[in-house]
C-alpha cells in the first residue's frame, strides 16, 4: 500500500472548511435580518474558518491528484473532526457579544458546545439547553443548518464538487455511506452526488413552503424542514412540535417529510421521475413500507382501544379514531426514521408500545437515506440469510445463496452485513456499562441501567431523545461531561456506520504494504 497523500486530506479537509464557512455566512444574514447582536461573530467565525479552509487548500495545491480508499475514510473522519471544531466556533464567539446571563452564557462549557454541535451534524438531534426560545435566532437558525449539512452528508456534497478539483470522489462516497450497497442514479459517482443533492435541496425548500403555508412562520417552516427532512429533530420550541399540536395538516406534512428522510433518496429520486414500478420492486423499500404499516396497525389499536378511552367520555369516535391514527402512525414515523418528534410522550402511554419503539432504535430507516440506525437493508439480509440456514441444515450439500431484489448475493456482502450487527450490539452494550458508571457511578439503581440502554442506543442509532429519565422533551444538560462525551463518540460511529471510525484502530490500516 502507498503511503499516505496528506497532502489530498488536507487539501479536501478546506474544501470542506470552505463549505461551512459558507453556511455561517448565510447564519450571518438570518442575524443582520432579526438584528440578534450575533452578526460579528458569525461573521468573524466564517472568516476564520473560510481563512483556514482557503490556507490549507493553498499550501497543498502541488498534491497528487489521486485518493485511495484508505485515503478515503481518513478524510471523511478528519472531515467531520474539522467540521465539528469549526461548528463550535459560533458558540464560542457569541460570548463576547452576549449578556453573562444568557442561556448561551449560562450553559457555555467545552463539552457542552461539542455536544450539541456533534448532536447537530449527526443528525441526532439532542439538546442541552433546556430553553432553546430564548436562543438568538441566528443561532437557531445554525443548529438546524448543521443538521441538514450532516443528514446527507458534506462529504457527498464535496463529491458533487470534486470534478473540478481533479481528484475522482468514489473512495470519498464509500467511505462516507458505506452501506451496502445504492441504487445508481448516474454511472458516474459524482453525478449521483449531485443528483442526491438536488433532491435533497428541492425536498427541503417544498416541505418549507407547505409548513409556511400551512401555519409555520417562514422561520420556523425553514428551520423544521432543514432538521426533519435530515430526520434529526431539532426545533425551534421548547416544546417542539407539540407547539403544533392543534394543526392538523403541519402534523401530516412531517410524517411525509419523516417517511422520506428515511427512504433511499435514489428511490426518492426515480419518484419524481414516474418511475414507481422501480420503486416498489426494491425489496428494501417494501420492508421499509411494510415496517410502518404493521407497527402503526399495534400502536393503534392499544391507543384506540385502550390507552384514549381513558381521557375520553366518546370512547369509540371519529376523533378518538382518526387522532389514535396519526398519532400512532406519527411517532412509528418518527422513530424508525430516527427523527425522533413526538406529538406527546408517547412513553406514558403502555409498557408495550414504550418496548415496541425501543425496539425501532436498532432499525432505522433504509440505506441511502438521512436516518441512522442499524437500517432496513441490513435486518433483510440477516432474515434471510438465517431462513436460508435452515434450508442448508436439511440439504447440507445444496447451493442455496441469499437472495436480495431477486439477485444472489456475494457471501462476502452477508459476512459484512453479520459483523456490523454483531460490532453494533457489541458496541451499545459496552457503551451503555461505561455510560452507567460515568453517568451515575457504581452504585446506581436499576432505573438508571434502564436510562442508560436506552440513551446508548438511541445516541449510537442517531435516534435523539431516548427513553425514561431523559425521554422526549428533555435536555441533556444534566448529563455528567463524561457522559456527554461518550455519547458524542456514539453518535459520530453511528453517522459514519462504524467501520469508517472503528477501522482507524486496526493495526492493518495503518502499514504500508
Amino acid at each position: 500500500m502507498k503511503s499516505l497523500n496528506i497532502k489530498v486530506i488536507l487539501n479536501l479537509s478546506g474544501v470542506l472548511l470552505l463549505l461551512n464557512a459558507l453556511f455561517m455566512f448565510i447564519a450571518t444574514c438570518v442575524s443582520i435580518y432579526f438584528d440578534d447582536h450575533l452578526t460579528y461573530p458569525f461573521l468573524l467565525s466564517g472568516f476564520l474558518v473560510g481563512f483556514g479552509g482557503f490556507a490549507m487548500m493553498f499550501l497543498t495545491r502541488d498534491r497528487r491528484k489521486d485518493i485511495n480508499k484508505r485515503e478515503g475514510y481518513i478524510v471523511v473522519c478528519v472531515g467531520w473532526l474539522f467540521l465539528i471544531l469549526s461548528g463550535c466556533l459560533p458558540y464560542v464567539t457569541s460570548l463576547f457579544f452576549l449578556p453573562n446571563d444568557h442561556i448561551i452564557a449560562e450553559n457555555f462549557s467545552v463539552v457542552n458546545i461539542i455536544y450539541e454541535t456533534v448532536s447537530g451534524y449527526t443528525a441526532t438531534g439532542t439538546s442541552i439547553y433546556d430553553d432553546v426560545e430564548s436562543l438568538p435566532k441566528s443561532i437557531l437558525f445554525w443548529r438546524s443548518t448543521t443538521n441538514w449539512i450532516g443528514g446527507m452528508g458534506i462529504i457527498v456534497l464535496t463529491i458533487a464538487i470534486l470534478p473540478f478539483l481533479g481528484i475522482g470522489g468514489r473512495q470519498l462516497f464509500m467511505a462516507e455511506a458505506p452501506g451496502i450497497y445504492t441504487d445508481k442514479i448516474h454511472p458516474r459517482i459524482t453525478e449521483t452526488a449531485k443528483n442526491l443533492w438536488l433532491v435533497y435541496l428541492g425536498l427541503t425548500a417544498f416541505f418549507a413552503a407547505l409548513l409556511y403555508f400551512g401555519g409555520m412562520n417562514l422561520f420556523d417552516a425553514a428551520n423544521h424542514s432543514m432538521s426533519v427532512i435530515a430526520t434529526a429533530g431539532f426545533s425551534t420550541k421548547n416544546e417542539g412540535i407539540m407547539y403544533w399540536n392543534n394543526n392538523v395538516f403541519i402534523q401530516y406534512v412531517l410524517i411525509v417529510m419523516m417517511f422520506l428522510g428515511g427512504t433511499n433518496f435514489a428511490l426518492i429520486y426515480l419518484m419524481i421521475k414516474g418511475q414507481f414500478k422501480k420503486i416498489w420492486k426494491n425489496e428494501e423499500f417494501r420492508w421499509w413500507v411494510g415496517l410502518i404499516a404493521v407497527t402503526t396497525i399495534i400502536v393503534f389499536f392499544a391507543l384506540f382501544y385502550i390507552v384514549y378511552p381513558t381521557y375520553s367520555t366518546e370512547t369509540y369516535s371519529w376523533f378518538n379514531f382518526e387522532h389514535s391514527f396519526r398519532s400512532s402512525l406519527f411517532h412509528v414515523v418518527s422513530i424508525a426514521s430516527t427523527t425522533a418528534l413526538a406529538m406527546e410522550d408517547y412513553t406514558s402511554w403502555l409498557s408495550i408500545t414504550t418496548l415496541i419503539f425501543f425496539s425501532l432504535f436498532f432499525i432505522g430507516g433504509s440505506a441511502g437515506s438521512t436516518s441512522g440506525g442499524i437500517t432496513v437493508i441490513r435486518h433483510v439480509i440477516l432474515l434471510k440469510n438465517s431462513w436460508v440456514e435452515f434450508k442448508r441444515i436439511l440439504h447440507p450439500n445444496a447451493i442455496i445463496p441469499v437472495r436480495y431484489n431477486n439477485r444472489s448475493l456475494n457471501q462476502s456482502i452477508v459476512f459484512h452485513v453479520m459483523a456490523f450487527f454483531v460490532m453494533f450490539m457489541f458496541t451499545w452494550i459496552a457503551s451503555s456499562i461505561l455510560f452507567a458508571m460515568l453517568n451515575y457511578g457504581i452504585t446506581m439503581s436499576f432505573q438508571n441501567i434502564l436510562t442508560s440502554l436506552t440513551i446508548t442506543a438511541s445516541t449510537l442509532g442517531n435516534v435523539g431523545p431516548g427513553i425514561g429519565e431523559y425521554g422526549p422533551g428533555s435536555s441533556m444538560n444534566s448529563l455528567s461531561d463524561g457522559a456527554k462525551l461518550l455519547c458524542c463518540f456514539l453518535m459520530i460511529l453511528g453517522r459514519l456506520e462504524l467501520f469508517t471510525i472503528l477501522i482507524l484502530f486496526t493495526p492493518a490500516f495503518w502499514k504500508n504494504t
